[in-house]
C-alpha cells in the first residue's frame, strides 16, 4: 500500500505537535480543508495508536463525511454541542448547582420562569438536568444556547473537569472554527489552559466565510498572544483563475490564494488553471426571468440545481419565486403577532400593571391608554377586514395565552438541505406542525420516485389482502390530488388512510398553537410542497448564507438586501468602510457567494449609480461588467 504524500500544511502542523503547540489551519474557500483535516487526523492515529482523538464539527452532515473518511475505534466525530454534553452531562449534582447560579445572575441569558430560586429548585427531578430540543427550565430541559451557557461555566469553575477533558482526548480538532461560538473557544483556549495536563487543541477554517450570527469570527487575540500559531493554506482547488483573482481582491487577512498545484485539482484542465467566466450585470428592469433569457446566461440549465444555482440574501426573496408565499406570511409577518410584540415591549418598557387573565383586547386598550396613543395599530387593523378577521380570533382569549405565542421564519425554513442525502443538523428550529408536513410529503415523494417499497414501508399501511392492495391503489389516487387540498385535507387524509399518522408531539402542538394551526391549515397543500423541494434543494434557488460549503457549475447572484438591514451591498461597493460591521458582513457574504463558482459567475445589481458601477469595473474588470 503506497503511504499518503502529506500536505506542506499538514507537515507544519505537526511541526507544532511535535512542540506541544495547539495550532489553527486557516484556508480560503475551495482550499481543501476537510483534506487537510482528514490528513491530520491518520496521521494523529498513526504516531499515536493508543490516543483517542475528536473531532467536533458544524453539522451532522460533516461528521457524517469525516466518519466515512476516517474510521477508527480511537476517533469520535461528532457537533461541538453533542461533544460538550458528554462532557459534563454526567455530573448533575455540579450541574443542578451552576445552572442554578445562572438562574439568579441577572446578567445570565438564561432566564428562570420563576425569579430568583432556591438551591433545591431541581431536586425532584427524575432525570436529573436534561439536553434536548426545547427548553423547559422548571423541568431541568435545556436546549443548545443554555448548554453553550452551562458547559462554559462548568470548566471555568471546575478544573477537575478540565483535567477530565484533557485526559480524555489527546487531540482535540474543531472545523468550520469561525462559525463556533465564543463561548465554546473560551472552553478550549482558556479554561483548558489552567489544567496543568497535555494535549493539542486544533482549528480548522476561514475567518473571511464567518457569516452566521454568533460565531467566533477569528481567533486573532489567540494568534497575537502566541497560545496558537496560525499555518496558512494557499491552494485553490474549486474556482477558475478569475473567481480566484476576484476572491483575492475581497480578502481582509491579506491571505492570497494560489491556482493548485495538483493537476489533478477540479479546477485544472490539461495541467492549467480554467479560466473562467465572471460577469457583473445592471440593469432598471428588475424582471429576473427575463435577464435570465439574455446572451450572457447561454448553456446554464436552471432546471438543474446540481449544477446551477440563483443565490439571494434572504428567503424572503425567494419565497414568490419558489412558490410558498403564503406560509412565508404567516411565519415572517403575522400582523398580529406583530401587534402583540408591540403590546409585550411597552408592558415591559413603561412597567405598566396589567392583569394577565384579562382579554388580549382588554390589554390592547389599556396599553394604548397609558400611552396615549388614540391610533395603535389595532384601529388600523380593525379597519382592514382580512386583519379584522384575524384580530378577532385572538382578541377574546387571556393575554396570558396570547403573549406566549410565537411565531419565526425559522420555524418553517431551518435546515434547508443542498442535497437529499444531507442530513439534517441535530435541533432543527422547525415546529412539530412543518415537522409533521415534512414526513407526510418525504412519503409521498417516495411515491412520486416510484420507490414503492420504501413508500409502504414508511407508512402504517399493511397488505394483507386483495382488498388492501385495491384500497392502497385509491389512497395513492388520491395522492396526486394533494396539490390542490387545503394543508389540513391533506393532513387528516394521511392519518386517516395510516399515510403518516398524527403523533403525540403534533397534537399537542396544535393544541397549544391553535392561531398558528388554524392560520396554515388553510393554506393550499401545493404551497407547502413548493417549500418541501426548495428546502430539500430540486431547486436552482438558494439563500446566500446556506450555500456555504457547496460548489456548483454556474452561480448567479442577486445583490439585493431584501429589506434586511444587517447587510447592504450597496456600502459595499461605495466603500462605506466606515460603517464597519455592516460592511464587513457583506463583504464576508459576498465573497462565500462568489466562491461557490466552479466555472461562471454572474453577479446582478438593479439601478446602480456610478460610483457603484466604477468599483464593479475595478472588481471585474472592464469588459465583464455589462449595461442589460
Amino acid at each position: 500500500m503506497v503511504e499518503e504524500q502529506l500536505e506542506i500544511e499538514v507537515r507544519e502542523i505537526f511541526e507544532c505537535v511535535k512542540d506541544k503547540k495547539n495550532f489553527l489551519l486557516s484556508g480560503g474557500a475551495g482550499s481543501g480543508k476537510t483534506y487537510s483535516l482528514v490528513q491530520v487526523i491518520r496521521k494523529a492515529i498513526k504516531d499515536n495508536p493508543l490516543a483517542k482523538i475528536s473531532c467536533v464539527t458544524y453539522t451532522n452532515a460533516a461528521v457524517k463525511e469525516i466518519e466515512e473518511r476516517v474510521n477508527h475505534p480511537n476517533l469520535w466525530v461528532s457537533t461541538i454541542h453533542d461533544f460538550l454534553w458528554d462532557n459534563i452531562k454526567n455530573y448533575q449534582r455540579d450541574l443542578k448547582k451552576a445552572l442554578i447560579s445562572l438562574l439568579n445572575d441577572e446578567e445570565s441569558s438564561i432566564i428562570s420562569p420563576d425569579g430568583a430560586v432556591e438551591m433545591s429548585y431541581f431536586n425532584n427531578l427524575k432525570e436529573g438536568i436534561q439536553y434536548k430540543e426545547y427548553n423547559r427550565i422548571k423541568e431541568g430541559i435545556i436546549s443548545h444556547d443554555e448548554m453553550l451557557v452551562l458547559a462554559n461555566v462548568m470548566f471555568k469553575n471546575h478544573s477537575l473537569l478540565c483535567d477530565i477533558l484533557k485526559d480524555k482526548y489527546q487531540f482535540i480538532f474543531i472545523d468550520e472554527y469561525q462559525d463556533t461560538s465564543p463561548l465554546v473557544v473560551e472552553i478550549f483556549l482558556d479554561h483548558l489552559r489552567k489544567s496543568k495536563k497535555e494535549n493539542i487543541v486544533g482549528f480548522f477554517g476561514d475567518s473571511m466565510q464567518s457569516i452566521y450570527d454568533g460565531g467566533i469570527g477569528d481567533l486573532n487575540k489567540y494568534i497575537e498572544s502566541g497560545f496558537i500559531t496560525e499555518i496558512r493554506k494557499k491552494q485553490n482547488r474549486r474556482n477558475p483563475k478569475l473567481v480566484i483573482e476576484l476572491a483575492n481582491k475581497l480578502r481582509l487577512d491579506g491571505l492570497v490564494q494560489e491556482p493548485s498545484i495538483d493537476p489533478k485539482a477540479p479546477n485544472m484542465v490539461n495541467g492549467g488553471i480554467k479560466q473562467g467566466n465572471i460577469k457583473f450585470l445592471y440593469s432598471e428592469n428588475i424582471n429576473l426571468e427575463e435577464i435570465k433569457q439574455t446572451v450572457h446566461f447561454m448553456g446554464w440549465d436552471f432546471n438543474n440545481p446540481k449544477q446551477t444555482k440563483e443565490l439571494y440574501l434572504t428567503h424572503n426573496l425567494i419565497a414568490s419565486k419558489a412558490g410558498f408565499p403564503n406560509l412565508m406570511e404567516i411565519y415572517d409577518k403575522d400582523p398580529i403577532i406583530g401587534l402583540k410584540n408591540e403590546i409585550k415591549a411597552k408592558i415591559k418598557k413603561n412597567d405598566i400593571l396589567i392583569d394577565e387573565s384579562s382579554s388580549f383586547d382588554q390589554i390592547v386598550d389599556l396599553v394604548a391608554l397609558k400611552n396615549r396613543q388614540r391610533q395603535l395599530k389595532k384601529d388600523l387593523i380593525t379597519q382592514d377586514l382580512e386583519l379584522n378577521a384575524l384580530y378577532n380570533r385572538l382578541k377574546d382569549k387571556p393575554y396570558s395565552e396570547v403573549k406566549n405565542i410565537y411565531l419565526d421564519k425559522e420555524a418553517l425554513i431551518d435546515d434547508k438541505k443542498q442535497d437529499e442525502e444531507d442530513e439534517n443538523k441535530k435541533g432543527s428550529k422547525r415546529d412539530p406542525l412543518i415537522k409533521h408536513l415534512f414526513k407526510i410529503q418525504s412519503i409521498v415523494h417516495l411515491y412520486n420516485e416510484k420507490r414503492y417499497n420504501e413508500f409502504i414501508g414508511k407508512t402504517e399501511y399493511a397488505i394483507t389482502s386483495v382488498g388492501k392492495k385495491k384500497e392502497i391503489s385509491e389512497i395513492i389516487s388520491e395522492i396526486h390530488k394533494f396539490s390542490s387540498k387545503t394543508i389540513e385535507e391533506v393532513i387528516d387524509y394521511s392519518d386517516s388512510k395510516l399515510i403518516c399518522r398524527k403523533d403525540d408531539k403534533y397534537n399537542r402542538f396544535i393544541q397549544e398553537n391553535d392561531y398558528v394551526f388554524n392560520r396554515v391549515k388553510e393554506v393550499e397543500y401545493r404551497e407547502f410542497q413548493n417549500l418541501f423541494y426548495y428546502l430539500e434543494g430540486y431547486t436552482p434557488f438558494s439563500t446566500q448564507h446556506k450555500i456555504k460549503g457547496a460548489e456548483f457549475e454556474n452561480v448567479f447572484v442577486i445583490l439585493d438586501n431584501g429589506k434586511w438591514n444587517n447587510f447592504n451591498f450597496e456600502y459595499l461597493f461605495c466603500d462605506r468602510s466606515d460603517k464597519e460591521s455592516i460592511y464587513f458582513r457583506t463583504k464576508k457574504i459576498f465573497y462565500v457567494c462568489c466562491t461557490r463558482a466552479r466555472d461562471n459567475l454572474i453577479l446582478f445589481f438593479h439601478n446602480p449609480n456610478e460610483t457603484i458601477i466604477n468599483q464593479a469595473k475595478n472588481l471585474f474588470g472592464e469588459v465583464n461588467v455589462h449595461k442589460i
